[in-house]
């Protein structure tokens, strides 16, 4: 095969992380966004050592596995890859990925371990808690559109009116910011959407939270400080204070104010248009926040430079496990509350099974986000140490704690890396639960020196997953079981629960 070449072939099974094998006359290459079965069309982008890489250039015959999608979004929206699978095929392709990636690196291990499958979600469509839609326009200079990236493109946004991840009550919210910015543009209003390579416009994204147990919604608006005309004041001064003299650039100054008055005039009408436009809908839940973000960064990332609230507060609660907690518009928080339960059952669960009737004196949770694993095992234990290194996320869970009358949670705010070389305690068992990348090898590697018993692994990618447990079986641990959960419905992502032991 060659770079540039048109190939056709059957998509044998996908790997993690959606890789299609697709074995084909002249070989086997390797396409994204395919399904097991479907007779492909791709075009060759990389050769390497006998390996190909593909671009799925259209599918010519669909699975026979496939039974359509409830979606009409599927397909060009980049956010779901099984929507046209019925929903326990979805979950066989997931425990397949998981199993083979544990199997390659088990495979040498003395001792037996076992595998148990994976847990299904209770609830397998709008089970979303957490959205962020980006603004901006399905083709080029085309209408306003709110909603996901188009599959395959960084600048296209398909406006996902209907997603079927999301409750009836995203979806109205969706269509309304949508109509009132669109209506806004229509009226001869300056705003615009962020261009993200010439970096001016001011619409950038829409934040929707809602808890499944209360019902309570957390809505953001994210946008530049470029209202309305994409001229910043410091900028305007610099350019002015280059080619006029002092005595001309005081008075551009004040010109400057001026025009910065007039404009945050008219940004507060703006949102306020905004703000009555939401408290006018009729929703099933209950908006009790509605907060305007401020992100001049130049990454296409979702942060806060300033924010404002708007309506309410800028925190909701949700609940699992019989707990509450006080989640606010950046937190870490599962994306799917009700599989969340199922997932800190399956973790409460192992961890019984490791120690036994033996309560645990002192347990780190490491990468412990708002709090929710110490939480769920303070009850058992003389003391729970969270190590988080978002410092919102590390207020959120000392909050939740806290609110669930929890005493014996410490939670500290910093780097895995840097800080367990200070904390005093040693640990008799461990919990993980890092980002997508996995542990940093010098974590790793201190994380195993304190030689604990018992150690809990979670992990949202099985790749990462992987490569740490090879690490782990080297330094004297076996897996004893592993479990895949699916968290992520019609996504190529999945959660794995991995209990090791120390070999004696």
């Amino acid at each position: 095969m060659k770079q540039r070449q048109i190939i056709e072939g059957i998509v044998q099974r996908v790997d993690f992380p959606n890789k299609g094998i697709v074995e084909s006359a002249e070989g086997i290459c390797v396409v994204k966004n395919a399904l097991p079965g479907q007779r492909v069309q791709c075009a060759i982008n990389k050769v390497r050592k006998g390996k190909a890489e593909g671009r799925l250039l259209q599918v010519l015959e669909p699975s026979s596995l496939e039974c359509g999608s409830p979606c009409p979004h599927f397909g060009s929206c980049g956010g779901c890859t099984y929507l046209s699978l019925p929903y326990e095929e979805q979950l066989r392709i997931k425990e397949a990925q998981v199993k083979k990636l544990l199997d390659s690196v088990l495979a040498g291990q003395a001792s037996n371990w076992k595998f148990e499958g994976i847990k299904a979600s209770p609830v397998c469509f709008g089970y979303r808690n957490k959205m962020e839609f980006s603004f901006g326009d399905e083709v080029k200079d085309g209408p306003l559109a709110l909603g996901m990236h188009k599959r395959g493109s960084f600048y296209d946004i398909v406006s996902v009116t209907d997603c079927q991840i999301i409750d009836e009550d995203y979806r109205r919210i969706l269509r309304c910011v949508k109509a009132y910015f669109a209506g806004l543009q229509e009226q001869g209003t300056a705003v615009s959407f962020y261009h993200r390579l010439r970096h001016v416009g001011y619409l950038r994204h829409l934040l929707v939270r809602k808890a499944a147990k209360t019902g309570e919604i957390l809505i953001a608006l994210v946008t530049t400080s470029q209202m309305p005309d994409g001229v910043g004041r410091r900028e305007t001064i610099t350019a002015v204070e280059g080619r006029l003299t002092v005595t001309d650039a005081k008075m551009a100054r004040k010109q400057t104010a001026a025009a910065e008055e007039e404009r945050q005039l008219a940004e507060a009408e703006l949102l306020n248009g905004f703000r009555k436009q939401l408290l006018s809908l009729e929703l099933a839940g209950k908006i009790v926040g509605i907060l305007h973000v401020q992100n001049d960064a130049v990454a296409d990332v979702v942060q806060s430079d300033e924010t404002t609230i708007l309506y309410g507060q800028d925190y909701f609660y949700e609940e699992l496990l019989g707990l509450r907690f006080k989640v606010s518009v950046f937190s870490f928080f599962q994306t799917n509350s009700l599989g969340a339960e199922v997932l800190y059952e399956t973790a409460r669960e192992y961890i019984a099974d490791l120690i036994g009737e033996k309560a645990a004196q002192t347990v780190f949770d490491l990468y412990s986000g708002t709090g929710t694993i110490a939480q769920l095992m303070a009850p058992v234990a003389k003391k729970v140490i969270g190590v988080e290194i978002v410092e919102e996320a590390v207020e959120a869970a000392r909050n939740n704690a806290a609110l669930n009358g929890l005493h014996n949670c410490e939670v500290i705010a910093g780097d895995v890396l840097k800080v367990i070389d200070g904390i005093e305690e040693k640990p008799d068992l461990i919990i993980l639960d890092p980002p997508r990348d996995g542990i940093h090898p010098k974590a790793l590697d201190k994380i195993i020196r304190y030689g604990v018993e018992h150690i809990l692994y979670i992990s949202c990618k099985p790749t990462s997953l992987a490569r740490d447990l090879e690490v782990f079986l080297a330094r004297g641990y076996k897996v004893e079981k592993a479990v895949a959960v699916d968290q992520f419905p019609w996504t190529a992502n999945v959660e794995t629960v991995v209990a090791l032991s120390r070999i004696k």
